[in-house]
């Protein structure tokens, strides 16, 4: 028996992965020559970053959002027949929007419908519960939406900067939508998972400080292009988030992978917004900032949710997952040495160090693939629902 649409996780996590080595591929073939897309509006660099924001990442919080609503709520979210159709319009979008040119209008079609179609099964259900605390959440959601549409409508000519503001306002909401669970679910998987038991805080100054100051950033980077205040609040994250880090640590995460996979993406995202305030004093080109956010702090943390997720609602343990783990989580940490640390170490062999990132990537979702299909494709194996 077939279980890919018993809840959200299964199709959106195995849909992510399979995406994640397809576009990367395809990208590899674009950045080595071999292979060049018919885009119409929008440059091929464009394309890869929409597709890793709107096509791999929102998959994964579409999967992961499913299915904690149904957990916060007590309400079931999308299965069987209204999970499918949600799915493959997300399927079509990215397919359509691969084979570009005149298709990119069902990719269009296709994309803002299924973001439609995700805000009203997480939010129906929020609002019902009365789940007030969640609306965070759910508006960063909205915001996803309405980047995408800003992308189309650039895209086709119809706004100057649409796809500009899409893009890097979507990249950097997807981080707060990382920092805001991230600061919830570490320090509660780290109670949880290591010995001997630990209890851990986060303090209410550090909470304001980082709501407050990511959206400065996120203002003043974005849409006001006030570096100079964007290097400042970035600089300020670092040292906020370090905080949180070090509040956070304890040795006992080093024998659990989905542990310390968690702790090191955050560290990771901490780390870009101390590249990003280097890059505004021009030490450093800005490319570094922005792939250690995305390879170490959106790669990393969505692939170990991914796994600890999937394992946990099939009935799996967490604390033993498969023996692959360690090898995908270390094949992200080796493409963002690669795409992070090898430019800066030695530029002259920057294709080589651009090439083994994408290679590295590829083999750390392949992994993935290769060991949840199974687990994501069959029924629990508790008997349990789901």
């Amino acid at each position: 028996m077939i279980a890919l649409f018993n809840m959200g996780f299964r199709a959106f996590f195995l849909g992510a992965a399979l995406f994640a080595i397809l576009s990367m591929g395809l990208w590899t073939a674009v950045w080595g020559g071999w292979h060049q897309p018919r885009l119409a509006g929008i440059t091929v660099t464009q394309w890869h970053a929409h597709e890793m924001i709107y096509g791999y990442s929102l998959a994964v919080v579409a999967g992961f959002l499913l299915t904690a609503i149904r957990n916060w709520t007590g309400m079931q979210t999308l299965q069987r027949a209204p999970l499918a159709l949600a799915f493959a319009l997300w399927a079509i979008a990215r397919l359509t929007f691969a084979a570009a040119g005149s298709f990119i209008t069902v990719a269009a079609v296709a994309d803002l419908l299924f973001a439609l179609t995700l805000t009203l099964a997480c939010g129906i259900p929020l609002v019902r519960a009365r789940q007030w605390r969640q609306m965070a959440i759910l508006s960063k959601l909205v915001l996803l939406g309405i980047g995408n549409a800003l992308f189309y409508a650039g895209a086709f000519g119809l706004l100057e900067h649409g796809v500009y503001w899409s893009l890097y306002g979507a990249f950097y909401i997807v981080l707060a939508l990382i920092l805001t669970m991230m600061r919830r679910l570490i320090p509660f998987f780290t109670e949880s998972g290591v010995q001997p038991r630990v209890k851990l805080r986060n303090a209410l100054w550090l909470d304001m400080s980082s709501l407050v100051l990511l959206l400065l950033f996120w203002v003043c980077e974005v849409f006001l292009r006030w570096h100079a205040v964007a290097a400042l609040a970035s600089a300020l994250m670092f040292l906020v988030n370090a905080t949180r880090l070090a509040l956070w640590y304890t040795p006992g995460i080093w024998s659990r992978p989905l542990l310390w996979s968690m702790h090191l993406s955050f560290a990771l995202i901490t780390t870009g917004f101390l590249l990003h305030a280097l890059g505004a004093l021009g030490a450093l080109g800005p490319s570094l900032a922005l792939h250690t956010f995305a390879l170490g702090g959106i790669g990393l943390i969505t692939l170990s949710m991914m796994a600890r997720v999937s394992l946990g609602h099939t009935g799996r343990s967490v604390q033993a997952p498969p023996r692959i783990t360690g090898f995908m989580f270390g094949m992200l940490l080796g493409a963002v040495a690669l795409r992070v640390a090898g430019p800066m170490l030695y530029p002259a062999a920057y294709p080589l160090w651009i090439l083994g990132a994408q290679i590295a990537w590829i083999a750390a979702f392949a992994a993935f693939a290769a060991v949840w299909a199974p687990i994501l494709l069959r029924p629990r194996i508790d008997g349990g629902p789901g």
